[in-house]
């Protein structure tokens, strides 16, 4: 049999291998070109084997093996942790604006007090002075407007049934 004969007749069988070994149509692809063209080479020796296909089967085995060595060294994996990673300083004033815009939404009372008591950081006491109200409407102020924000921010998969 010829390399080309054998190329014919056996590459569909030898790429669905190679797919079913590496998960990706591509990379199997890439991975039995790689080793056609060493096949190609070798095939003196190669096609006087018994089972040919077998071999060039090891072989795909082989290229893959090396080409995930290779490629761990070079390309970033997605469970590599990165030294050098800095937070995105544009997600914080993003956030922030989403914030206001949300604070803004609620009643006038509720963002008094939220004001009050984050920004100003006074306790209840001199909230319900500063309004002239009872410590405990403050606190009632307090956990509706944020009973509204935690909702406004809740994930949409978890608000969604």
């Amino acid at each position: 049999m010829t390399f080309e004969q054998f190329a014919v007749t056996r590459l569909d069988a030898v790429l669905r291998f190679a797919a079913v070994l590496t998960s990706d149509r591509g990379l199997a692809e890439d991975v039995v070109q790689d080793v056609l063209v060493r096949t190609h080479r070798h095939w003196d020796r190669i096609g006087s084997l018994e089972h040919p296909e077998a071999y060039v089967r090891r072989m795909i085995v082989n290229e893959f093996t090396s080409w995930r060595r290779k490629w761990a060294r070079i390309v970033p994996s997605a469970d590599a942790a990165l030294d050098v990673a800095e937070p995105d300083p544009t997600a914080g004033i993003t956030d922030r604006r989403a914030l206001l815009a949300e604070i803004s939404k609620l009643p006038r009372r509720q963002r008094a007090v939220l004001a009050l008591r984050y920004y100003e950081g006074l306790s209840d006491a001199e909230i319900a002075e500063t309004l002239g109200c009872a410590e405990t409407t403050v606190r009632g102020y307090v956990f509706r407007a944020l009973k509204t924000l935690r909702v406004e921010f809740a994930p949409q998969s978890a608000a969604t049934p």
